[in-house]
């Protein structure tokens, strides 16, 4: 028997612990869930962008196949947005709670935020997963709101991420600590600095971080943005900005694509640092033999934005019950270990591993990589979701041409 079943079964009425967490009203015994489960084809609708990633969904999908009955079936996908769409559409066409494309999407932010307000998730679940009582819901309070939108139990939390920069100390033995920092160091070494463009979500991660940092009134940035809001906390971002961008890659004029596009001209000595969401992907590229090994990473000394992604079912998918049950492999301590293994993916986890049995505990730990943070500074919370959109196109029309 695998740890993943095994924990399954010993816990199939944790849930009720966590119910106050995540309310949720009707919930099915677990053993029905499982029952009804096998047989069922989860289409899975998940970001293909990283190989490591592909070939962990594939391991995924070998371990619910043998021990749930369940097919997992990896629907490859660059924007979560364009499922969101999708899922919109078939609602507008009338398509009923079993008709739908999708059972299960990879999802956070402005695309959860989406799917709540216009009614496109399933009831709420994640409460009603066995594994759910592992979840750190104290110590990373961002498995139960994602930016600042609370998931009332409508999407399972499945890793963490945090702004995390890297670079070669041997070229760059001074590390920048904040964004002021960061403009002295662009103004001194022109042309070696510069972030993704923007909409691609690293780029507007970097611009949400020196909103941060800059806006006088960060509380404000947890409501929905209005049109004021956005004029009064994000004016001094522009001015900081526009003081950046001369001393930028190409004078700012042009940007990097993504991140991976930036890490390979990290990589090749063009810049001095690269940015990413995964605290551990230096030490991955590293392990890969992509990077030399005196890269390091590092985040801001009073932090650096942070959140969680999940995983999510819409209103209509056809296959709920394997759903769930995919939903909670996921955070199973066996699953969830491996996927934190640099080795594989090195995705942080969502577990609080201190609460752990001894055996499950064991697996997380590990020797020190090269390339990881040696120091985790706070992670900052995420502004509300609305300001993505509102950031995005103001970034656009000022920087965009």
């Amino acid at each position: 028997m695998t740890l993943s079943l095994s924990i399954t079964r010993r816990h199939a009425l944790g849930f009720l612990a966590t119910a106050a967490v995540c309310p949720i009203q009707a919930a099915t015994p677990w053993t029905d869930t499982l029952r009804a489960a096998r047989g069922q084809t989860v289409y899975f609708n998940a970001w293909a962008g990283s190989e490591r990633i592909n070939t962990y969904l594939q391991w995924v999908a070998s371990e619910v196949q043998r021990d749930f009955g369940v097919k997992l079936q990896h629907v490859k996908i660059s924007d979560a947005a364009d499922v969101v769409k999708r899922v919109r559409a078939e609602k507008q066409a009338g398509r009923q709670d079993t008709e739908g494309t999708v059972d299960l999407i990879w999802i956070n932010g402005e695309n959860f935020a989406a799917m709540k307000q216009g009614g496109l998730l399933s009831a709420p679940f994640a409460a009603n997963l066995p594994n759910f009582q592992w979840v750190d819901t104290a110590g990373k309070p961002t498995t139960l709101v994602d930016f600042s939108v609370p998931t009332d139990g409508l999407e399972s939390p499945w890793g963490m991420a945090q702004l995390t920069f890297f670079a070669d100390t041997k070229r760059l033995p001074q590390l920048p600590q904040n964004m002021a920092e960061l403009l002295a160091l662009a103004r001194s070494q022109p042309g070696r600095i510069t972030y993704p463009r923007p909409p691609e979500f690293h780029g507007t991660t970097f611009v949400k971080q020196a909103l941060i940092e800059h806006a006088p009134g960060v509380k404000a940035l947890a409501q929905p943005v209005t049109p004021a809001a956005l004029e009064a906390q994000a004016a001094p971002l522009w001015r900081f900005l526009d003081a950046l961008h001369p001393h930028l890659w190409r004078g700012g004029k042009q940007f990097p694509q993504n991140s991976a596009a930036q890490r390979q001209m990290m990589a090749d000595g063009e810049l001095l640092l690269a940015l990413t969401f995964n605290p551990n992907e230096a030490a991955n590229e590293i392990a890969a033999k992509r990077l030399p090994a005196t890269v390091q990473s590092w985040q801001f000394a009073k932090g650096t934005i942070g959140n969680t992604h999940f995983v999510a079912i819409p209103y209509n998918a056809p296959s709920k019950a394997a759903a769930q049950v995919v939903a909670n492999f996921l955070l199973s301590p066996a699953a969830q270990a491996r996927k934190a293994d640099i080795d594989v993916w090195g995705d942080p986890t969502v577990l609080d591993v201190a609460r752990l049995p001894a055996a499950e505990r064991a697996r997380f730990q590990s020797a020190p990589h090269a390339g990881q943070v040696r120091q985790s500074a706070p992670a900052l919370p995420e502004p509300h979701a609305s300001w993505v959109d509102a950031l995005e196109k103001e970034w656009t029309r000022r920087y965009g041409v």
